[in-house]
C-alpha cells in the first residue's frame, strides 16, 4: 500500500516542495521583520534621518509607532497572544 500511495501521488511532489519553499521563505521574512536588532537598526536610522533634516519629527514619529507595534505584535504572538 505504501509504494501504490507514493507512486500515485508522485505527480504532486513539485507542488509540495514549492509548498515547502514558500513556508520557508514566509519563516525567514518573518524572522527578519520581527528581528529586534533589526528594528533597532532601523531605529537608529530614523534618529540619523531626523538629525540630519532628511525627515522631519512627525514622520520620524509615525516611523518609530509603526516599528514598536511591529515588535510588541511578535511579542504577543510569541507569548500565545495574551
Amino acid at each position: 500500500m505504501g509504494l501504490f500511495t507514493g507512486l500515485v501521488t508522485l505527480p504532486l511532489a513539485p507542488v509540495r516542495g514549492v509548498v515547502w519553499l514558500a513556508e520557508v521563505l514566509q519563516e525567514q521574512a518573518e524572522a527578519r521583520l520581527y528581528d529586534p536588532g533589526r528594528i533597532a537598526a532601523e531605529m537608529q536610522d530614523i534618529a540619523d534621518a531626523v538629525a540630519s533634516g532628511e525627515m522631519s519629527e512627525e514622520e520620524a514619529a509615525e516611523r518609530e509607532e509603526e516599528l514598536v507595534e511591529r515588535l510588541t505584535a511578535h511579542r504577543r504572538q510569541a507569548g500565545g497572544g495574551g
